[in-house]
């Protein structure tokens, strides 16, 4: 691989397989994309207060961090790729692990990756005015889904590279931006109105946007079948990659915020390309903004490499999906992999961006609840499984999970019941092809 691993080297590490720092690469690059480009021109209409957001951005950095301690105990606990799918499964029962992988395999990792997409074409105009942003959606999609169709060391070398070169940019901007001396005057300490503001309804619902951007951090999870040591690595990967992601996250929106006025981000889909001119000017920001597309180039990638394990898993255990665990000679579940493309072709034809956001975001949110509550139930039905890692901070880490993830699904039912039946649609359907479907063929 093109970074050797910065674990200490043992036999397990010179295994084949992926190592610690490409897992946390996948993490890194699924959770640092789409969101934190686009999300903050969906908040600052609401909430025009600086340390509100950055409040914001830290309650989802938190709650994230929670969440990927939790997931670690599963990962190490219950160590087979699928994420969700095998967690529910053997916690709960196997009709709620199928409900949630077929949301991965219909719309968990497609829908991000057509949002990704729609991002990188709405930034590649503004670098390159007259060009269309379908097109260049779809021809990133097939693209990146050619390259992972070549095999796993391919696939790591260019997610290594895109990864690390997206901080890098995140990086250099964050600098540049803290470099401005004559910034807006927003103030990032409290003031009056700031508390009633994060206890709104607005806050909740742009906390849903804040997710979306971490949501990733349980990237690692979904492979643990291609991880050496998982119950080591799979931990660490997704607590580093959290935690890494968080202080960029916080930092760039107060860039954004601090070198460009609240009224020209408002709205806005490319807060980037905005930020990015104040900075550096026009021609500056275009360049920028052609960065930003290589960043998104590198979410996609990850999203596109875990999300069709999550299929195969599911193929190698229900007949039905069968035709969906076959592999390459190299190991890329291929079939599943053209699935997830066809889908996401799909929705780039006919979706707009807000609305899939909150829909999938509803639904994810949901499978990642009931995934942390399998870690305190396990704890009770068997404490005596093997726990390579447990939970750090446990119970308290998992319980805040529970508990900011309730208080923003409530409120997403609330403010957006459509996208949100929409949600509960797809699971219904799910457990309705789970239960006509022929027996599966695991015990």
């Amino acid at each position: 691989m093109i970074f050797a691993d910065f674990s200490p080297m043992s036999d397990s590490s010179r295994r084949p397989g992926i190592s610690l720092l490409t897992a946390t690469a996948i993490v890194v690059s699924n959770m640092v994309g789409t969101g934190i480009f686009t999300s903050l021109g969906f908040q600052v209409g609401d909430l025009p207060s600086g340390f509100t957001i950055v409040v914001l951005w830290a309650v989802g950095g938190i709650c994230a961090f929670c969440g990927a301690v939790s997931y670690g105990e599963l990962a190490a606990a219950l160590p087979r790729s699928g994420g969700e799918y095998h967690y529910l499964s053997k916690v709960f029962h196997p009709s709620v692990g199928f409900v949630s992988g077929w949301l991965s395999a219909t719309v968990g990792f497609s829908a991000p990756i057509a949002l990704a997409a729609m991002a990188l074409g709405k930034y590649f105009s503004g670098v390159m005015p007259g060009s269309s942003p379908l097109t260049v959606s779809m021809v990133a999609c097939v693209g990146v889904s050619l390259i992972h169709m070549t095999g796993v060391n391919v696939a790591s070398k260019f997610q290594n590279t895109a990864t690390w070169l997206k901080v890098a940019l995140i990086l250099v901007f964050i600098a540049a931006g803290f470099c401005v001396k004559s910034g807006q005057p927003v103030s990032f300490l409290p003031a009056a109105g700031d508390w009633k503001l994060i206890s709104s309804a607005p806050f909740a619902i742009s906390l849903v946007y804040v997710m979306y951007a971490y949501a990733g951090w349980n990237a690692s999870t979904y492979i643990v079948g291609e991880v050496r040591n998982p119950g080591r690595t799979v931990p660490l990967s997704v607590a580093i990659g959290t935690v890494l992601v968080s202080g960029l996250y916080v930092a760039l929106n107060v860039v954004f915020m601090h070198v460009a006025p609240i009224s020209e981000l408002a709205g806005k889909l490319d807060v980037g390309h905005v930020a990015a001119t104040h900075i550096f000017g026009a021609e500056g920001g275009r360049i920028m903004s052609g960065l930003i597309c290589l960043g998104l180039v590198s979410s996609i990638s990850a999203m596109t490499w875990v999300g069709p394990r999550v299929t195969m898993v599911m193929g190698e255990d229900v007949k039905l999906m069968a035709p969906l665990a076959v592999k390459s000679k190299g190991g890329v579940p291929v079939v599943a992999l053209l699935f997830q493309l066809a889908i996401v072709i799909a929705l780039l034809l006919t979706a707009s961006f807000e609305k899939v956001l909150t829909y999938v975001q509803f639904s994810i949110t949901l499978c990642s609840f009931l995934a942390v509550v399998g870690v305190i139930v396990l704890r009770f039905t068997q404490p005596n499984l093997p726990r390579p890692y447990r939970t750090w901070g446990y119970p308290v880490t998992p319980l805040l999970f529970l508990g900011i993830s309730a208080w923003m699904l409530y409120f997403i039912m609330k403010d957006r019941p459509t996208e949100s039946l929409y949600g509960l649609g797809t699971l219904l359907l799910g457990l309705l092809i789970y239960f006509v479907s022929p027996k599966t063929n695991r015990s």
